[in-house]
């Protein structure tokens, strides 16, 4: 699996994915064509994936299709009629093919009500990628426009449940901001410390660092509860949307 990560906007990540084998691609979140058409150059995709409606992710789908001859966009199906020129309606578990890569759709809502992540598998290889839109960034996760805290807790609970080795690709480019409020939140973590720093393009990440330094994925670190005043006797959605309205107001 060749994962190309095309940066669109002002920090979005648009994703190529390449099987190997049989050289069969899809897009993952077409936001605009023009670092598209640059990023895949003379190569040619079947599909493109959304993670979710919003225009960041999707205002480039009619465009991009049109240019590459795509004939199907996929998206959840609670959102159809808000992701333009979407074919194909797909719902949690829902598995298919790209080439000899198996495909999984994860339902994570939370930022919105219909964001999906595609989990795809080189079963030869044993590698894993999730492409997790704004549910799940590098170290931070996106606000909750349309979903609850409980909701979007569970959502990252069934991330932080793939293998450790699954490499992270996110959204946007958003990862030093995401490390300084995890480092303002638990400062006795050397793990955020060693993190930081780093050059951009910082994706993609692994579960494995997302366990160690996300503050969304450590809702019963004691340090963190202890930082933003949470009880110890709270829940862990609790504790989520108290790190998250914490994180809403950092600067």
């Amino acid at each position: 699996m060749i994962v190309t990560a095309i940066p669109c906007l002002n920090d979005n990540y648009a994703y190529l994915v390449e099987c190997q084998e049989t050289n069969a691609r899809a897009l993952v979140d077409a936001s605009e064509t023009a670092p598209i058409v640059a990023g895949v150059g003379d190569k040619t995709f079947g599909a493109i994936w959304s993670t979710h409606h919003h225009f960041d992710h999707v205002g480039g789908n009619e465009e991009v299709a049109a240019h590459f001859k795509v004939r199907e966009i996929v998206g959840h199906v609670s959102d159809r009629g808000r992701i333009p020129g979407q074919t194909r309606f797909v719902e949690d578990a829902e598995t298919f093919a790209l080439g000899s890569l198996h495909v999984r759709v994860l339902h994570i809502p939370g930022h919105t009500l219909g964001a999906v992540g595609y989990l795809v598998t080189d079963t030869k290889k044993g590698e894993s990628a999730i492409f997790t839109g704004d549910t799940l960034f590098l170290a931070g996760c996106g606000r909750m426009f349309e979903g609850t805290p409980p909701m979007m807790n569970r959502s990252l609970a069934k991330l932080a449940a793939l293998p450790p080795a699954t490499r992270v690709y996110c959204g946007h480019e958003y990862t030093e901001a995401n490390l300084r409020f995890a480092a303002h939140v638990e400062p006795d973590n050397t793990k955020i410390t060693a993190r930081s720093g780093r050059p951009s393009p910082t994706v993609p990440g692994t579960i494995g660092e997302e366990l160690e330094t996300n503050p969304f994925f450590r809702v019963r670190s004691a340090t963190i509860r202890k930082t933003l005043g949470i009880s110890a006797t709270a829940d862990d959605a609790e504790a989520f949307g108290a790190i998250r309205t914490a994180k809403d107001s950092f600067k």
